[in-house]
């Protein structure tokens, strides 16, 4: 079950010279709940995820965390409050282990022989087991380089990396695009996972299938504006494609 609103935005704006991105969007995002973010391309999308994950910051508008309006001015910020992103381009090193990739800028050391610093290898790959099993997911060794791993493994790495801040939020910029059926159920049980465990999840995707197979509540933007803001199980997905295409109903 979802419980109290975690994270809620008001009349947010973003122009980028005379092209206005965001033209004034609310939205909310309850606890465990799973947000569907959808449009067609210069919908906005990306430019909210932005916002949010701190790599740009609004013009105009509020942001509320637990009812406390905050200000996100930069990824460390986004970070801070509990806020995960995971682009589409995943920013993996192909020629590292999935270990070193899960705990890239951030590497453990420890000291030996009275204080030299050395990669603390053994509790890397413990941890990185922890949270690859807290996603469900099969590694036969996070010793492997990723350049090695099929898309979907490479994609659970990514939100292996994101889980190690412990976020309140995942974002997730297109997280099944380009991967084959069986490695896209395996992502949508990671999000169904993430709400078990009472993360929040905003996902962006054009793959309809996905959105209704997870989602909890579906928000369309069209140019710049929330178009739609609606239960899952209220809809179709006619609806939304009439809604991002803005098809008139012929009666």
């Amino acid at each position: 079950m979802t419980g109290h609103i975690l994270l809620k935005g008001e009349n947010i704006k973003k122009s980028y010279g005379h092209v206005d991105a965001l033209k004034g969007v609310d939205f909310t995002l309850k606890k465990g709940e799973i947000l569907a973010l959808v449009g067609d391309n210069a919908a906005g999308k990306s430019t909210l995820v932005k916002i949010l994950s701190g790599a740009i910051s609004l013009d105009f508008g509020k942001i509320f965390i637990d009812e406390k309006e905050e200000h996100i001015s930069n990824p460390a910020a986004s970070r801070a409050l509990g806020i995960e992103t995971v682009y589409q381009q995943f920013a993996l090193v192909d020629n590292l282990t999935v270990y070193c990739n899960v705990f890239l800028g951030r590497l453990i050391n420890k000291k030996i022989l009275g204080g030299i610093p050395i990669l603390d290898k053994r509790k890397m790959q413990d941890e990185s087991w922890k949270v690859i099993n807290l996603m469900g997911i099969k590694f036969d060794s996070v010793k492997r380089k990723v350049s090695d791993l099929s898309g979907g493994q490479r994609q659970a790495v990514a939100i292996a990396r994101a889980l190690l801040f412990n976020p309140r939020i995942i974002i997730l910029d297109e997280p099944t695009s380009g991967l084959a059926v069986k490695e896209v159920n395996k992502i949508q049980d990671i999000i169904l996972n993430f709400k078990d465990k009472g993360i929040s999840v905003i996902f962006i995707s054009h793959r309809l299938e996905s959105i209704f197979a997870t989602a909890d509540r579906i928000m369309v933007l069209r140019s710049g504006v929330k178009v739609m803001d609606e239960e899952n199980d209220k809809i179709t997905s006619k609806d939304v494609v009439e809604k991002m295409f803005a098809i008139e109903h012929k009666k």
